[in-house]
């Protein structure tokens, strides 16, 4: 298990930026983000949430839901990702990640909004991934995704990951990177913290 607090969540909440500027909040899911949530997956495209879950899906299931807004079960995590609009904070943007302790090893899968495509959001999630990653001890992070889905592998590409066979389906491409930067370079709060925690522990 993971050494994360989750008595305030917002301690491990991120600013990112578009490539316009624009500010981009990334935190962790909350269960009273869970309808939210769930009316963003509805309103991406038929084509967009194949990607995301590789087969036709127009919602989650209430129990999957469930685990998507109760974040550290199992050392699995959701962010979300939002902007402020007309006083609201509307979702743009969802990641999911799980850490594997066994080869310490976070595997990945995110979303984009359709109209908050091509804004450089991905990138700068999958980023902020990587030092999420850094700080629960990972040494690697892998995702898969469909072989049509040219949006994803080309983010990836850019972002520094390496491409592999996926070993049970041929459809799917896996995404791999070696988290060797050191998290200071890659600033996010949790890694912050982390090293916080560390401190203490060894003072």
């Amino acid at each position: 298990m993971t050494s994360l607090r989750f008595d305030d969540l917002a301690q491990y909440s991120d600013t990112l930026h578009a490539r316009s500027g624009e500010a981009v909040t990334v935190r962790f899911a909350e269960p009273r983000d869970a309808e939210e949530l769930q009316n963003y997956y509805r309103s991406l495209s038929a084509g967009s949430r194949y990607n995301r879950f590789h087969g036709a899906m127009s919602e989650l299931p209430k129990s999957v839901l469930d685990h998507f807004v109760h974040v550290g079960r199992g050392d699995a995590f959701t962010v979300v990702a939002s902007v402020e609009v007309d006083g609201f904070e509307t979702i743009i943007g969802e990641a999911r990640y799980a850490f594997h302790a066994e080869d310490l090893s976070v595997e990945f899968g995110l979303s984009i909004d359709d109209r908050w495509q091509g804004h450089g959001i991905g990138a700068a999630l999958l980023k902020n991934l990587e030092c999420r990653a850094a700080s629960l001890g990972a040494s690697s992070m892998y995702g898969d995704t469909l072989r049509s889905n040219s949006a994803m592998i080309a983010v990836a590409r850019k972002s520094g990951f390496a491409f592999g066979r996926h070993p049970d389906d041929w459809k799917l491409v896996r995404l791999e990177k070696e988290i060797n930067a050191a998290p200071k370079h890659i600033p996010c709060a949790s890694w912050w913290l982390a090293a916080e925690t560390r401190q203490l522990a060894a003072a």
